[in-house]
């Protein structure tokens, strides 16, 4: 049985950071100086980058110490609006190639070098929403993540 494919554009470098300065703007949201940082930090990591590593980097280049808290409400304003995904298991995030588009992903973290990747499959989302609602829950948000070893490091 194949996999149900969400179709979506996937936005790089500069298109990346004015698909989200759009979606937040469309939100309601502000693009202020401070969030830009935080988003162009966050995409310039290739797997999943904490508040932390995201806050020591910008204390760097900045040259001025930039408060692991303030991160994360941006952080936290991200994941609300679309442009990045929180990997639960990490406490990390990676930032979403296609803002604006929301769906459901399923996490593939490879245990061994850290790279995180998404699949679509609106079968399993689709059914743990389902699970959710037959047991009362409302707004359910299936967040999957599945753990092991990429193809790389499984060679």
């Amino acid at each position: 049985m194949a996999t149900q494919i969400h179709q979506h554009a996937e936005h790089s470098g500069e298109d990346l950071t004015a698909a989200a300065q759009r979606t937040l703007t469309d939100a309601g949201e502000q693009w202020t100086g401070m969030r830009a940082s935080v988003f162009e930090e966050l995409a310039s990591h290739e797997r999943p980058a904490s508040a932390y590593d995201i806050a020591d980097n910008l204390s760097a280049s900045r040259g001025k110490r930039v408060a692991p808290n303030s991160v994360y409400r941006i952080l936290d304003l991200f994941v609300r609006t679309n442009l990045a995904n929180r990997i639960e298991s990490a406490n990390a995030y990676l930032v979403n190639t296609h803002p604006g588009c929301r769906h459901d992903c399923i996490f593939l973290i490879c245990d061994d070098c850290g790279k995180a990747s998404h699949l679509d499959d609106r079968r399993v989302t689709d059914a743990l929403r389902a699970a959710g609602h037959d047991a009362g829950f409302a707004a359910v948000r299936p967040v999957v993540e599945l753990r092991g070893l990429c193809e790389s490091c499984a060679a």
